[in-house]
């Protein structure tokens, strides 16, 4: 047990220090709302207003992906706090989107090889472009395929998918951790623990490192469900559900749509109604799944929900996800219950039913 704390200390101990002293600058718009510009926590200007276009980040901690118009033409590239300017014409798109930076790394593609890299804050390449893709780093470790061929769907729509190569688990000095380890998105990397024999917790999952250590990690869906066996369903009572529910809880009401109210009052008003949904659970012929989904940032507005998005205000599921529990009704209708994953465990956050209209 020492040895697992230890490792999870030094993961921890550097970005911990490196937050503490953070100076987030947060993005501005001019008069005219075209240009996009930084400053910092005091009101200070710090970059006049000029990016636009692919500039996505709202906060600017280290190194960030801008885009502006230069004698009539666009430049893109990577921006460091100090100024630094890298990477043009290496920008790694996603979904539309720029990649945001995460733990003061961000991700970028050599376009003539196809292949992927890594830039730190300061700028400065610390993974070579030998990758076909990377993950976000997370807690200090990026997953990396490597060799694989792209295969593009032949519907046209510009989409692909990888065949082949081999996936690693790295550190962002680019040193392989575990090899042959695949893609998991349901893996908690902050939860590490590192020894000599493998985990017996039956939530966690075991990897055999290079250096003949096992890295065992949290299984995000064996957590939650392990957790709603134990927390919630072995007790329906008012009181539990107030103390695992989220401040507010939104919920779907017609013909008003979704809706925000103080946990108290919602679950007052309709405990008979969520008690019973809940307890259908329980019976064996119980028609429901279990899906990891993200936290809607359109609908989860405020600084109270900072926390559970990145700087470009993109949800931090690998982090914080969402766990859907979807009860499939007799009537072909279906009920919805959301829980968080927060530093706390999670909590109910949202709720919808389909056959009786929450009060």
């Amino acid at each position: 047990m020492k040895k697992s704390i230890l490792l999870y200390t030094l993961f921890f101990t550097t970005s911990f220090l490196f937050a503490q002293n953070k100076d987030t600058w947060i993005s501005f718009w001019d008069k005219d709302t075209t240009h996009i510009g930084f400053k910092d926590k005091s009101g200070k200007v710090k970059i006049e207003p000029k990016f636009m276009g692919l500039t996505s980040a709202n906060k600017f901690d280290d190194i960030i992906v801008v885009s502006e118009e230069v004698n009539e033409s666009w430049k893109s590239y990577y921006l460091t706090k100090s100024g630094k300017i890298t990477g043009r014409d290496s920008l790694y798109v996603f979904d539309n989107g720029p990649d945001c930076e995460n733990e003061g790394f961000i991700r970028f593609k050599d376009y003539k090889t196809d292949k992927m890299g890594l830039f730190n804050g300061d700028g400065k390449i610390v993974i070579p472009t030998e990758y076909s893709d990377l993950t976000r780093v997370r807690n200090g470790m990026i997953i990396a395929l490597k060799g694989a061929v792209k295969i593009m769907d032949p519907g046209g729509d510009g989409h692909f998918y990888w065949s082949g190569g081999k996936e690693y688990l790295l550190d962002t000095n680019n040193k392989i951790l575990i090899e042959n380890f695949g893609y998991n998105d349901e893996l908690n990397f902050y939860s590490l623990q590192k020894s000599k024999e493998p985990s017996k917790d039956a939530i966690r999952e075991n990897f055999l490192g290079v250096d003949g250590q096992y890295y065992s990690f949290i299984n995000f869906d064996k957590e939650f469900k392990f957790w709603l066996k134990n927390n919630i369903l072995t007790d329906l009572s008012k009181d539990n559900l107030l103390r695992f529910s989220y401040d507010k809880i939104t919920y779907w009401k017609e013909p008003n749509g979704w809706i925000s109210e103080s946990k108290t009052t919602f679950i007052n008003k309709n405990y008979k109604l969520i008690k019973a949904k809940l307890a259908e659970l329980n019976t064996k012929n119980c028609d429901y799944h279990i899906f990891s989904e993200s936290l809607n940032q359109f609908i989860y507005e405020g600084k109270e929900f900072e926390e559970y998005f990145n700087n470009c205000n993109q949800p931090k599921d690998w982090k914080y996800p969402v766990k859907n529990i979807v009860i499939s009704n007799k009537n072909e209708k279906q009920d919805h219950f959301e829980f968080l994953r927060t530093e706390n465990g999670y909590v109910l956050i949202s709720v919808s039913v389909g056959k009786d209209n929450l009060k």
